[in-house]
């Protein structure tokens, strides 16, 4: 009898846990439905709220995993201090690709390269979020990523690729507690 109480208890809170991800992964689909349907009325409102229900009812886990979800009050702060970061990071690598394009020995200056690393990443969120920073940054793109952290960046010059994996790896290590 008593086991039979005991996974009855543990059924709801099993579903409970999938709802905070679910309750995520609606939230974001909604406001881009309404967005790009573009209409406002009673029917197109209620057809959105089904198709996201629908989508998100099917799909929650591969947005929001359980333990992502639980990160999420830690991680947040962490992640809008390092944008501004980021933002300084892309200006001042635009500037030094335009000193590289604007250089009257510009031949001489490109030395187009692809660098190999391993880095210390281990979740899959953190290698996404590296890899999108360096091709965001100007001068250097992410050609491959892996699960393991091994990463190919094509880098414009040598300066570009002696500053990988560097402080950009460090700064999401901290933001990821890896």
């Amino acid at each position: 009898m008593q086991s039979q109480s005991n996974k009855r208890q543990e059924k709801p809170s099993k579903k409970f846990e999938n709802l905070l991800p679910f309750t995520l992964t609606f939230v974001l689909l909604f406001p881009v439905w309404l967005m790009l349907s573009g209409r406002f009325d009673l029917f197109h409102i209620v057809l959105g709220i089904i198709s996201c229900l629908l989508v998100s009812y099917f799909s929650w886990d591969l947005l929001f995993s359980s333990l992502a979800v639980k990160r999420i009050p830690t991680t947040l702060p962490k992640f809008t201090m390092y944008i501004p970061w980021l933002l300084y990071q892309v200006f001042l690598a635009n500037i030094h690709v335009m000193y590289l394009v604007f250089h009257p020995k510009m031949m001489e200056k490109i030395d187009p390269q692809i660098i190999k690393f391993r880095s210390r990443l281990k979740s899959d969120l953190a290698i996404t979020t590296f890899a999108n920073s360096i091709t965001l940054t100007p001068g250097t793109i992410t050609v491959y990523a892996t699960d393991f952290g091994n990463f190919e960046v094509h880098c414009i010059d040598s300066q570009s690729a002696e500053s990988l994996p560097g402080e950009m790896e460090l700064r999401i290590l901290k933001i990821f507690n890896e």
